[in-house]
Formats: structure tokens, sequence, C-alpha cells
């Protein structure tokens, strides 16, 4: 959404899901002067009239991904004012490497009460060549986009390697944009004096169908994904058939879980793509909590992501923390209860546990929850769960403001 800004013509985007962050994201592209129109999963996005460079606080401190915004501001107006983000609190996730990055292709930025002010001396950033200290999907999503209208040539080294940043790339390219090392840890910018509108289709979400195989898994149940890219979940697959799950791809974007009789544990390390993704760790702990043996999770990209590691103790479950270790003794059953969910993954993985566990599951705090997946609730009906989603009286309210969802 945010690479749309780096064109003055009409954007069409499809496969867009009707998320909490989505609808944040386009409150902060309207405040920004740019046009929009949904229907269904479509949204048109028309940046012609791009016209200020500041987003208002009160929508960026709600989401993190708006930040994405300082590198197309950039490029089309030489002049961006973000606000620090905001969103999950799973680390401290900072802009350094964005903020040095704007600043090797001439951007003068400036941090001050909580703004960061960055701006172009001579109307246009230039090429450079640009080496991230951490492979950041942020910060080479960010740097990408500016440099599609930068004078010369940007090479990006040690650039993440997620799909989503070859997806943006992509995306980029259908816009006139010259690209070329997406997927890669080299990422070669050429940039072109104006990008131009397209249509484009937006690839399927690998954790969100990576959260249904888990679902499967967790509750033994045979589940057909479609619409899926199996390429994009290697790592997520080698551990489920470490742990006696089956994944079977009868068509090229299909996935289909296959439990085994017995479930075993297993070691997880998180790393960036290609390696086993932080999205996710708290799915599969779920998972290994009544696997047979031990298991070792360790969380190496965010220091503060295995906090519903006590709600799921609070299930039955019997997990030890040791520092960015979560050492998991496997149990024979799960016990229903009442939970909190403290950020979008954590109360995915309360779900799925919920789905598992004997008697009745509560879970509170489920803003996190709308933010990452659509009507969750409604596909596990679909499978044969037993979900309702309620506020904390009892009384119904629209969906993007329930409290919890009984399990």
């Amino acid at each position: 959404m945010t690479g749309a800004l780096l064109a003055a013509e009409t954007c069409c985007l499809r496969n867009v899901p009707a998320l909490a962050d989505i609808t944040s994201m386009q409150e902060i592209l309207r405040a920004l002067g740019v046009g929009l129109r949904g229907e269904g999963d479509r949204l048109e996005i028309n940046a012609k009239d791009l016209s200020r460079a500041q987003a208002p606080y009160e929508l960026v401190s709600q989401l993190r991904a708006s930040f994405f915004a300082i590198g197309p501001l950039l490029a089309r107006l030489g002049e961006a004012k973000m606000p620090l983000p905001g969103g999950c609190a799973i680390g401290a996730r900072p802009v350094e490497l964005h903020v040095r990055g704007l600043q090797a292709m001439g951007a003068d930025v400036q941090i001050e009460h909580g703004i960061v002010h960055a701006y172009t001396r001579g109307g246009r950033l230039q090429g450079a060549k640009i080496y991230l200290d951490y492979p950041s999907v942020g910060a080479t999503e960010t740097l990408m986009m500016a440099a599609t209208l930068a004078d010369g040539e940007t090479i990006i080294e040690n650039a993440a390697q997620e799909p989503e940043v070859t997806d943006l790339a992509n995306f980029c390219r259908a816009m006139g944009s010259n690209i070329h090392g997406a997927g890669t840890n080299t990422i070669t910018i050429v940039g072109v004096d104006r990008l131009h509108g397209t249509d484009y289709q937006i690839i399927p979400d690998r954790i969100e169908a990576g959260t249904f195989l888990v679902a499967g898994a967790i509750t033994r149940s045979e589940i057909r994904l479609t619409a899926v890219i199996p390429d994009h979940l290697t790592a997520a697959i080698a551990k489920l058939k470490a742990i006696g799950v089956d994944v079977v791809s009868d068509t090229p974007d299909s996935l289909r879980v296959v439990p085994g009789d017995v479930h075993i544990g297993t070691d997880i390390e998180t790393y960036p793509y290609p390696g086993f993704p932080t999205d996710m760790q708290a799915l599969f702990m779920s998972l290994l909590t009544i696997c047979e043996g031990n298991s070792l999770i360790s969380e190496t990209v965010f220091e503060n992501r295995l906090t519903h590691v006590p709600e799921l103790n609070r299930m039955g479950a019997d997990i030890r923390i040791k520092g960015n270790h979560a050492v998991i003794r496997g149990v024979p059953l799960l016990s229903g209860a009442p939970v909190v969910a403290t950020d979008l993954r954590a109360a995915a993985a309360l779900v799925v546990a919920g789905l598992a566990a004997e008697g009745k599951t509560t879970i509170h705090s489920l803003h996190h929850l709308d933010r990452g997946y659509e009507n969750i609730e409604a596909k596990l009906r679909q499978l044969g769960a037993k979900l309702q989603r309620v506020d904390g009286d009892g009384k119904e309210i629209s969906l993007p403001l329930a409290a919890s969802v009984a399990v």
C-alpha cells in the first residue's frame, strides 16, 4: 500500500485482506492526501494528489508498518515526517537501519520529539551502496522503495530475503521500476524518473497458511489448504515432518496436513528467511506442548516474543524460560482456561491451543488477532471447530471490537 505512493497514477491491489492493520493504513494514506476505493479484496490507491509529507502521530503509533511510507514520501516529495512507529510490543525493532540507509542516499534525517524528519537538499535521493547490519525486512523494503526514484544505482547488501520483499519488488517492477536480485541477499535498484499505475495480485499469506497447518496438526485433523505457495513454507513444513506430521502438496498451489499416529518433540531456532520464521514460533510452541518428549525453542529475532508462555502454562503446558530459550516438556493434554493474548501471533497460538484443549478456553485481547487474520473464527468453524466471539459482558458487538473468543 505504501509502495503505491511511488506512482502518480492509480494502482489496483488484489487479494487484500480485511484486517485492522489494513484499515489503519488506509486512514494514514488518506491523511497524506491519497484517494482510496475498495471493494471486496480489491483496493484502488490513487496517489496523484499526494500532498502531505507528515502522517498523524495517533495513527502511526498504532501500526509499525506505517513507517514504510517514509521511503516513498522522500522519493516523491523530497520530504517526510514520520512519528516513530508502534505495533505489537515484541521487541525494540529500532529504525536506525532505515535512517542510516536513507542518509547514505543523501537524505538529511533528524529525530526530535518522537518525529523522524527526513528531507533531500537536491530534490532527489542519490543511489548508494548500503550494507545492512541485520537483514531487516522493514529496512530492506523502505530503502528499496526509496531507491526506485533515486538518481543512479543503489545496491542493498545483506538484504532481507523474505517472500514479501520479493513480492514488493515485483509490484514495483510492475509500476516500471528497475530492480534485480530481490529474494537474494543483494538487491540492485537503478532509479527511474517516474513510475506508473498497475494492477497487481498480492501473494498469499504464508503465516496464515502455516497457522492452519498447525491447527490441523494439533487437533489431529487432516486439512487441505488452497491458494498457497508451498515453497514459502519450507522451514515450517520441515519442522512439522520432524514432529511426525506429514504435509503433502497435491497441486502446485495446495497443501494437505496429515497428522501422524505419534507426535514427538523437536528443537526450533528462529532465523530470518529462509530460516524458521519468528511469526510461527508461538504457534509451534502450542503444538509442541502436547508432543511426546522434550523440545527447545530459541527465539533469536525478537527479544520479547515469549510472552505467550505463561498463558500456555495456565492451560496445563509445562514450559520453562531461560533467557531467549523455552524448554518444553510435552504433556498428554491441555486444559481450557481464561488466557490473554499479548501480541498477534500469541493470539493465534492460543486459539489453536484452545482447539486442542479439554474444556472451554476464553481468549481476551483479540484486537491483536484482528491485526493479522481475516475472520479466522468463521474459517475454523467451517472446519468443525466450536468457537464463538463475545465481549466481556456477553453482549453482541462488532467483530473488530470483540474482547474475547470462547474456544
